[in-house]
């Protein structure tokens, strides 16, 4: 009499579905941490921008309460002061950590989290701009990233 053969044990899983699993959970994962960086750039960029938005709000603001007299100042971080000769201010809020300052000229590269102010000039013509003076004029730059490094951007009048 033959005897009946023993079927092996079929509790738990094969360490090939183990494997599997484990496959699929790191490419999952990879795919998340490829994604965060790209994430997070993308809202410091909409940060930026809105605060840059924001900055050309206040001194249009200052302008009109001040008889299209254009600033002289435009400083701070978080809470910004837009100033004049005359002595007259207004205060405008961006991000707490974005620094804003006046220069005297177009730069040529603007570090990431900060607005630098050009009072009586248009964005240059490279930039979008007329890339003309003006007594009541202002451009605002700050730089965007990219994933190529970093792009200088222009807002003006």
């Amino acid at each position: 009499m033959l005897k009946k053969l023993k079927k092996p044990n079929s509790e738990g899983f094969t360490i090939i579905e183990i494997m599997i699993v484990l496959a699929i959970a790191g490419l999952i994962l990879l795919i998340v941490f490829l994604a965060v960086p790209a994430l997070q750039r993308n809202a410091r960029n909409t940060a930026i921008k809105n605060d840059a938005s924001t900055l050309a709000g206040g001194i249009t603001t200052y302008q009109s309460d001040n008889n299209g007299t254009i600033p002289t100042s435009v400083l701070g971080t978080g809470s910004v002061v837009i100033t004049s000769k005359s002595g007259n201010s207004e205060t405008s809020k961006v991000q707490g950590s974005t620094a804003v300052t006046t220069v005297p000229k177009a730069p040529a590269t603007v570090p990431t989290g900060t607005i630098q102010v050009v009072i009586g000039a248009t964005c240059p013509t490279a930039l979008g701009g007329t890339g003309t003076t003006s007594t009541r004029a202002f451009s605002i730059f700050y730089s965007v990233e990219t994933s190529g490094g970093n792009t200088l951007t222009c807002l003006d009048s």
